[in-house]
């Protein structure tokens, strides 16, 4: 297995994210069935995990720090803070006292005295990103965190933290379906040696072509609010991935491992982290570690799924709000 850079360890390009066990989607596992899974994650070679103080009000974090505290040396470990849950609603805060208490947090509730890489979960538009960042600079300091990350982010807000301290990830939606970092954020991160981890790499789903409707989703399925989901897009947008399935039909694999495959050939600096809840779906998503494609085959792939082609923009407006990241044009209503 080739692996890859990641604050200054080598680790498997394509890690484990810890959102989807406990925020955000639905039908999620009981405690048990969640650390059955993460062990299994590690037993399939996986040796990234990607979590947040945001997840599940704590709980993803504290599931991890429950069940694999005992096998803490086989796997990097990233958390996220500037981020969390308060009343029930997401509330960004960057100050330089929130991230010091968060990253203490962080250390109780994973149970270890290290977390190898911290991000800042977004940009607090109150709070210059000098000041958040020269916080988790001193939590590098005292050994408490190994590197900095930043989290959907634009290449001017890291060029402006890079001033400050090294940045070892940028962590940005990037799929078949969200093309944003190309704008500028990839490139960035290439010419300052940052390492780019793309989360959301199947596009919550939708990329593994196992998505077939989302009106049946439990109501508190965030894809519910996102316009890519929405019945019209959705419409256009599952007869894109089902082009997709065939194509990967054709090379031998499944959708999900032509998708990560594509993520993966965008960059040697670039890491993907898709999440799931079940183990079946987890070996096949590590089987874009095995595939073997030319460029024209990843080349058709994207030409099928793009931002030109995907119906919908990825967040609504009160979502958008939160997201520092370059931004297409927004696209029009009734495109499709």
């Amino acid at each position: 297995m080739t692996t890859r850079a990641l604050a200054g360890k080598n680790v498997n390009p394509l890690g484990f994210g810890a959102m989807n066990i406990t925020h955000g989607y639905s039908n999620f596992p009981t405690d048990d069935e969640a650390g059955r899974l993460l062990h299994e994650v590690l037993d399939a070679g996986v040796d990234h995990l990607d979590t947040a103080t945001l997840y599940g009000g704590h709980r993803s974090e504290n599931l991890i720090g429950q069940h694999l505290k005992k096998r803490r040396d086989e796997y990097f470990l990233a958390s996220k803070g500037g981020l969390s849950l308060v009343e029930g609603r997401g509330k960004i805060d960057g100050r330089p006292d929130t991230l010091r208490a968060q990253v203490d947090a962080s250390l109780q509730r994973l149970q270890t005295e290290h977390i190898d890489l911290y991000y800042l979960h977004r940009l607090d538009p109150a709070v210059p990103v000098q000041e958040s960042v020269g916080a988790l600079a001193e939590a590098v300091a005292a050994g408490k965190i190994g590197g900095i990350g930043l989290s959907e982010i634009s290449a001017a807000t890291l060029r402006a933290a890079q001033a400050v301290h090294p940045i070892a990830a940028v962590q940005n939606e990037y799929s078949l379906a969200t093309r944003n970092p190309e704008l500028g954020t990839l490139q960035a991160c290439a010419e300052l040696g940052t390492a780019f981890v793309a989360f959301s790499p199947l596009h919550r789903g939708y990329l593994s072509g196992n998505l077939r409707e989302t009106a049946s989703l439990p109501a508190g399925d965030m894809r519910h609010s996102m316009p890519r989901f929405e019945a019209q897009n959705y419409a256009h947008n599952l007869e894109l991935v089902n082009r997709l399935v065939l194509l990967a039909t054709r090379l031998g694999t499944t959708a999900a491992a032509l998708s990560l495959a594509w993520v993966l050939a965008q960059g040697d600096h670039v890491h993907a982290i898709p999440g799931t809840t079940r183990g079946d779906h987890l070996a096949e998503n590590l089987g874009a570690l095995s595939l073997s494609l030319a460029p024209a085959e990843l080349a058709e792939a994207g030409e099928i799924i793009n931002q030109s082609t995907i119906a919908g923009d990825r967040y609504n407006v009160h979502q958008q709000k939160t997201i520092d990241t370059e931004e297409f044009a927004p696209v029009p209503q009734g495109k499709y």
